[in-house]
């Protein structure tokens, strides 16, 4: 396995630590398990959690993005930006960087060679996505960094990261997603995002539908938060230009954003409130700052073109909301193009009403089990739903590489490889091969 040996003390080698986590693929349960596993371990070594600056990002789609942009931002007004980002797209260490730099292996061993005794004496059984939360705090105070982007894993209330107490919590939207954790109601999902929202802070939330505004609004109300709505109305000029979208926000005018959909300027109007508020606690973000980050932002894993010539487009979007994101985009660019979509969805998700929202007999459909038959829905089985669907429609299953061959010789289709995010590796590497 592995091991290092210090001060007498045996220690296991992180890499096979985190194989061991993996291995078990535990889950968080809908209860205060993982805030406490993390005020243990935390308050053990002195809280130093405590000593950092933080933007808390939740929302069902749209945090990454928002992340995104905040983070380059940030880094264009030369500040030292941790980013705590989940799932990863290749490896692991991309989930905590430093202005764009990855943690390194070493430094995870270090970390992890500090905190192994009081895991052991404490008895603490961690989760995969809970060891990366406690090493990017311990990671984050040692650096002395400016300011956190800590993305939740999902939910809120319950999730590691919902220890801190931001200067900002960002609520990017609200809909229905792990559902057996959150709840059955988009009410009783709001209540567990709206669990980020800290006392005597400011909370950015897009406005939705008035029941779940009503319940953002409620709890800022009674934690004495201050709510910065943005509202739909506020955005205007909305345009395309020169593949970057493009629209007004209040004082700002002309604002291009660098990533595709309508969807990412709702993001981005979240991004400018959250700068306006960082501006009013002396952070000093210029609008030439503000305007050059978005400007240039880059979101991998979220429409992003993989290939040319045929062009093929890698979406890690899995939900019934980021099912609706992608379909609308795809109609603002490729209305009129003929489409192929292959499709991998986890077991945990509902591929039912994926296969439901994006079944349309003029494109062309390919079931694939993944890169894991365990962790995947299996392929025949969503190829029978979907001809139960629609028998005319034109569907295959295939293995996920046979897939993206398939796609490359399809010359006058564009592609769409949607469905995970854990596929992402698997779809690069198989798009260089011949």
């Amino acid at each position: 396995m592995g091991c290092l040996k210090k001060k007498g003390i045996e220690k296991m080698n992180v890499q096979a630590y985190i194989q061991n986590l993996l291995a078990g693929k535990s889950q968080v349960k809908n209860e205060n398990q993982s805030v406490k596993k993390m005020e243990i371990i935390m308050e053990k070594l002195g809280n130093p959690q405590n000593k950092l600056k933080y933007i808390h990002v939740t929302g069902t789609n749209g945090k990454g993005s928002v992340i995104e942009m905040l983070n380059n931002i940030l880094i264009n007004a030369n500040l030292k930006v941790g980013k705590f980002i989940s799932p990863h797209l290749v490896c692991y260490n991309e989930r905590i960087s430093i202005n764009g730099e990855y943690i390194k292996d070493e430094e995870i061993q270090e970390i992890f060679e500090e905190v192994q005794p009081i895991i052991e004496k404490e008895n603490i059984q961690l989760n995969f996505f809970e060891f990366f939360t406690m090493i990017a705090f311990i990671y984050f105070s040692k650096q002395k960094v400016d300011i956190v982007l800590m993305e939740v894993g999902f939910g809120g209330l319950y999730d590691s990261t919902n220890i801190i107490y931001p200067m900002i919590s960002v609520i990017s939207s609200i809909g229905y997603d792990h559902m057996k954790v959150l709840g059955n109601t988009l009410e009783e999902i709001a209540k567990q995002k709206a669990g980020i929202i800290k006392e005597n802070s400011e909370t950015v939330y897009m406005e939705q539908k008035s029941n779940i505004d009503n319940i953002i609004e409620k709890t800022c109300k009674e934690k004495q938060n201050r709510l910065h709505m943005v509202k739909q109305a506020e955005i205007k000029n909305q345009r395309f230009e020169n593949a970057r979208e493009i629209f007004d926000y209040k004082q700002y005018h002309n604002i291009e954003v660098n990533l595709k959909g309508k969807r990412q300027i709702q993001n981005a109007a979240l991004v400018l409130e959250c700068c306006d508020i960082l501006n009013q606690k002396g952070y000093l973000l210029s609008e030439k700052v503000i305007k050059n980050g978005l400007k240039t932002v880059i979101h991998k894993g979220r429409f992003e073109v993989v290939h040319q010539n045929p062009t093929i487009i890698f979406d890690g979007g899995h939900n019934e909301q980021a099912i609706e994101n992608l379909k609308e985009t795809i109609d603002l660019y490729y209305k009129n193009t003929k489409k192929i979509f292959v499709i991998s969805v986890l077991k945990s998700k509902d591929y039912h009403k994926i296969i439901e929202d994006i079944l349309d007999k003029e494109n062309v459909y390919i079931f694939t089990n993944g890169n894991d038959k365990n962790l995947f829905t299996d392929r025949h089985l969503m190829y029978e739903y979907a001809k139960q669907l629609d028998d005319k429609a034109e569907i295959y299953e295939m293995d996920l590489k046979e897939a993206i061959q398939f796609c490359k010789g399809k010359r006058d289709f564009v592609s769409f490889v949607i469905g995970s995010f854990y596929i992402y590796d698997d779809t690069k590497k198989s798009l260089c091969k011949k």
